[in-house]
């Protein structure tokens, strides 16, 4: 990547990308330079001005998924703590516990776990709206970015095509009809798609997988800090590998740690 001044008042930045086998160059508009420089009074006035027209903007209005009558977010702040199968879980015991429709969302785009959990294993098909259509099993809808890639395919995307991703996920899929409860399986941490999902859809509550150690515990508090700010309600946490149960004699051992994730919500007073 290089900039350069094309003419005496424009910047522009040329890009080389990649398209198939070859390298395309563009040039990208970039900001206005002058022969002389802007008083730093004009400077700063034009900044505070432009502050205050973005924070007029606010946050971009969220939508409602359709068909779809409540969304739970399942996070955790570390991967490996168990986030997706106790997604799988909560979707299977909401089917059949209040006997209703539910789904299942993948939202995991470099590492999705729900086809292989799922025992799921073909591609999505498209309806005449251009959505796609769910795949089932088990009584629950599934969408997932493994269903559109092959199953040991890594995906190597930067943020930009991941939220172009995310967003096809969460608003081009035909869900229902009449979904009660659709359950969003997430990636670890607090990254771009947890924004995303934040910024463009309603979202019910969110739950919050832990494991007893120090570390995991203190990446799920800041996942919990991270949907305060986003004013999702954190629904609950849940502890995982809580303690192991011995084959043998059945004794119990807490091999991690023992009451991390009650002392962590006494801690966010939950």
């Amino acid at each position: 990547m290089m900039a350069g001044v094309v003419g005496s008042s424009q910047c522009y930045q040329s890009v080389l990308l990649r398209r198939g086998s070859g390298l395309s160059r563009v040039l990208m508009r970039g900001f206005s330079t002058h022969a002389d420089k802007p008083k730093a009074d004009s400077s700063k006035s034009r900044l505070a001005d432009h502050q205050r027209e973005v924070m007029k903007r606010g946050l971009p209005r969220r939508s409602k998924i359709p068909n779809v009558s409540n969304v739970i977010v399942v996070a955790s702040g570390k991967g490996g703590v168990g986030k997706s199968t106790t997604a799988v879980n909560l979707a299977l015991a909401l089917a059949e516990v209040d006997n209703c429709g539910v789904g299942l969302l993948d939202m995991d785009v470099f590492g999705p776990s729900v086809p292989r959990m799922m025992n799921l294993n073909a591609s999505p098909e498209i309806d005449q709206n251009q959505k796609m259509v769910p795949l089932s099993n088990y009584g629950i809808q599934c969408m997932s970015m493994g269903f559109l890639v092959e199953e040991k395919a890594a995906v190597v995307w930067r943020g930009p095509m991941v939220m172009s991703a995310v967003q096809r996920l969460l608003l081009h899929t035909a869900w229902g009809p009449d979904l009660k409860y659709l359950v969003l399986d997430m990636p670890p941490g607090t990254g771009d798609t947890q924004l995303s999902i934040s910024q463009l859809i309603d979202v019910t509550g969110a739950i919050i997988v832990s494991t007893p150690q120090d570390i995991a515990l203190l990446d799920a508090c800041r996942g919990a800090e991270m949907f305060s700010k986003v004013h999702i309600p954190v629904l609950g946490l849940i502890e995982n590998m809580s303690v192991f149960c011995c084959p043998k004699c059945g004794h119990q051992e807490h091999i991690f740690g023992q009451q991390g994730v009650q002392r962590m919500a006494e801690e966010l007073g939950m």
